[in-house]
């Protein structure tokens, strides 16, 4: 019993030492950072506005920002009301410019009037690196997964064929629906090899869908993702070939993050 005693008071008195000795080694001021400071960025005043370092891709007026991906040439999609409006004979546009890691902001409409089942009803995708002309890169799916069952690595928030969203977080065909994505580019060696995998964080409708979700290299189709050494890229909006009605997009901003250490 006075072993235990013993023991009791000793581990006592040493926590009552560390806390002496924490208290005596630090002051409050010790620990405040105060350099360098964070830039300051404005934000927007309007749900879906760009902030102040942003670059609007687009501002409901005009495809300047984006050329087709297949032959460069202007981008032939509809633009009225503010909106874009796929237009599928003239297949995937993308931005001129070449991002790497960077926040992206879009909002996406299925028409409320959508036909078709499963892969087949309001079918698009954002491909946060075009790697080429055709659906090359990665690609979070855009699709009508509000009551559409398919595949779950294809529905409404997945990144396409590697990893399901979180969550179903979809609204009804005829509502705008967010996406913001954080996106790192993946990192290459100088012969080529994959230094560190690409990841992305996607929030749908306020909801998180993808948590930091490591990438096994770009999407494909048929069998399994690899990677293939690339640098900076656009980004890219698919123009899918399924026969459903085709989709909008408003209010797209990217703002170029700096790179991961």
């Amino acid at each position: 019993m006075k072993i235990k005693n013993v023991i009791a008071a000793s581990t006592a008195g040493l926590v009552l030492l560390a806390g002496l000795a924490a208290l005596a080694q630090s002051k409050p001021e010790e620990t405040e950072v105060w350099a360098p400071t964070p830039a300051k960025v404005t934000p927007a005043q309007t749900a879906g506005g760009a902030p102040s370092d942003a670059v609007v891709l687009f501002d409901g007026h005009d495809l300047d920002q984006w050329v087709a991906s297949q032959d460069k040439s202007p981008a032939g999609w509809t633009v009225a009301d503010g909106v874009i409006t796929v237009n599928k004979a003239r297949g995937n546009i993308e931005t001129k410019r070449a991002f790497r890691d960077y926040q992206l902001h879009l909002e996406w409409r299925v028409p409320a009037d959508i036909t078709g089942t499963g892969q087949a009803r309001g079918n698009s995708g954002v491909f946060l690196a075009s790697t080429g002309p055709r659906d090359q890169g990665y690609e979070v799916q855009i699709l009508d997964s509000y009551e559409n069952a398919t595949y779950v690595n294809g529905q409404a928030g997945s990144v396409y064929k590697q990893h399901p969203p979180l969550v179903n977080a979809s609204r009804a065909p005829g509502q705008w629906q967010t996406y913001d994505i954080v996106w790192r580019a993946p990192l290459f060696a100088a012969d080529g090899a994959l230094a560190k995998p690409a990841t992305v964080t996607v929030i749908h409708n306020g909801v998180l869908v993808q948590d930091n979700a490591v990438l096994a290299g770009e999407t494909v189709y048929i069998g399994k993702p690899s990677y293939n050494a690339h640098g900076a890229t656009p980004i890219k909006l698919q123009a899918h070939g399924d026969p459903s009605e085709p989709i909008s997009f408003r209010n797209i901003w990217v703002r170029e993050l700096a790179p991961r250490p």
